[in-house]
């Protein structure tokens, strides 16, 4: 007996079969892609990182180039001497620590019987100690993140940082080199005491002489984005200054 094609009925099963069909062939599809976008996510913490303390490929003077994901775990095992996790008073070695999930820990830690797990990644270059903090806070969009490579006393080495959602060409430029650079040589302690660098507008510094003044050149017409960075600086990183006091004691 030959199906009636133009019965509504005949429409809706096809829709249905094919709604479960194709949903089928893609939770297949995501679920065989899975473990290459976990890698991908590893890889990218791990470049990251790394690009704070100034591993990269970097040739040119505005260049932002990562090592490559084909080597970057190998040149992050060579870098990265430990991988620290501060809990409260606590402080153990952790080699899984870059995957901790930061703004899950800032979200857990409104609970005030929940101490909060805060990664520090440890590393040595040119024979030089250095220290990886991550950052994440709010920009004018949506969330803005990075990496902070400070030495012991807290002066910065260098930093990363990223955007989910920036305006291109005003705040999405926090992820330039001119920008970026500009934190190399300020500190986040002043006087033994915790002070944040702040993004400040009017800083008359373009070229960020004055090492140690706390402050870099804001971008232009990114005013909020600018104070998302300053904010972020301020609420994480002072969350590590008792662990670096502790090793200058």
């Amino acid at each position: 007996m030959a199906i009636n094609t133009e019965k509504n009925s005949y429409t809706i099963l096809f829709a249905v079969i094919m709604v479960v069909v194709v949903g089928s062939l893609l939770a297949s599809f995501a679920s065989g892609l899975k473990p290459m976008i976990k890698a991908n996510e590893r890889f990218e913490k791990q470049q990251n990182i790394l690009y704070a303390m100034g591993v990269n490929n970097n040739t040119g003077a505005n260049d932002v180039e990562f090592i490559t994901t084909d080597v970057v775990e190998a040149e992050f095992g060579k870098y990265i001497t430990s991988q620290i996790v501060i809990q409260g008073d606590d402080v153990t070695e952790d080699d899984q620590a870059y995957l901790i999930d930061i703004k899950k820990e800032e979200s857990l830690a409104k609970d005030p019987e929940y101490s909060r797990r805060l990664p520090l990644f440890k590393g040595e270059k040119d024979g030089t100690e250095v220290y990886v903090i991550p950052v994440r806070g709010k920009g004018l969009w949506d969330a803005i993140w990075g990496f902070v490579a400070v030495d012991s006393e807290m002066t910065v080495q260098g930093v990363y940082f990223d955007h989910k959602g920036e305006t291109p060409g005003l705040g999405a430029e926090i992820k330039q080199r001119y920008f970026m650079d500009d934190f190399a040589g300020e500190s986040f302690l002043q006087d033994g005491s915790f002070s944040t660098i702040k993004v400040a507008k009017g800083n008359n510094d373009p070229k960020n002489e004055r090492k140690g003044d706390g402050q870099v050149d804001a971008l232009a017409g990114a005013t909020i984005t600018g104070d998302g960075v300053t904010a972020m600086l301020r609420k994480d990183i002072q969350m590590y200054v008792p662990y670096f006091k502790s090793l200058n004691q």
